[in-house]
């Protein structure tokens, strides 16, 4: 069983974020900071809210800054694009008969959005989000589950993603890891690289070729 991360594996989405969270903090004449970066960049939404909240001692609810967030996402996620090599590679899969899934931290709405745009979601048996499990993916039971969903052993599945922290909740299940390099977290891939089973800069580098065994 395969299962792939969604923002900064399959599709090129960091960067919404980011553009967000400057315009949001900009409004209230707040700088981005590393701090912050680190505060919501791998969590759910209404975790990240709430982080914001207590972090920047805003008088708005979590509702209220998740909408804001919504607005100011818009219809980005229309006009995102997929990374290099990741049609290609799951075309391949696909022909050779993989089951897989993807498990996100992301909206729902967004994730639907930008794969029926791209036409990915074709591949994919289901979809676990996160958020509706209340859980960020550096927990082990979201990937336990996403198994559970699927008929599948944890130690069966391999996953795919940009994440460092959620690579260890997927390790923590037992399952393969497969490092999946995107420039905003760039700062992590020398880590990535030595936890990691595999690490890949792109899916071209796994095209028509085995995946690499599991690290011992």
């Amino acid at each position: 069983m395969l299962l792939f991360d969604m923002d900064g594996t399959l599709i090129d989405s960091n960067g919404v974020w980011k553009d967000v969270d400057r315009e949001f903090l900009a409004r209230r004449g707040l700088e981005y900071t590393h701090a912050y970066y680190e505060g919501v960049a791998h969590t759910i939404f209404p975790l990240a809210a709430k982080f914001t909240k207590e972090f920047c001692n805003l008088p708005e609810s979590c509702e209220e800054i998740m909408a804001e967030w919504m607005a100011l996402a818009k219809d980005a996620y229309s006009n995102v694009t997929v990374k290099p090599g990741v049609r290609a590679y799951l075309k391949q899969c696909k022909a050779e008969g993989r089951k897989m899934a993807v498990v996100t931290s992301s909206v729902p709405e967004h994730c639907h959005t930008a794969l029926e745009k791209l036409d990915l979601l074709k591949y994919f048996e289901n979809i676990t989000f996160a958020q509706e499990l209340g859980l960020e993916k550096k927990r082990p039971e979201v990937w336990r589950e996403a198994a559970r969903r699927n008929g599948a052993r944890p130690e069966d599945c391999t996953v795919f993603d940009d994440s460092l922290a959620a690579c260890q909740g997927a390790r923590s299940a037992k399952m393969r890891v497969v490092g999946v390099y995107d420039g905003f977290f760039a700062q992590d891939e020398r880590e990535m690289r030595q936890f990691c089973d595999v690490y890949i800069k792109s899916f071209e580098e796994l095209l028509y070729v085995p995946l690499p065994k599991r690290k011992k």
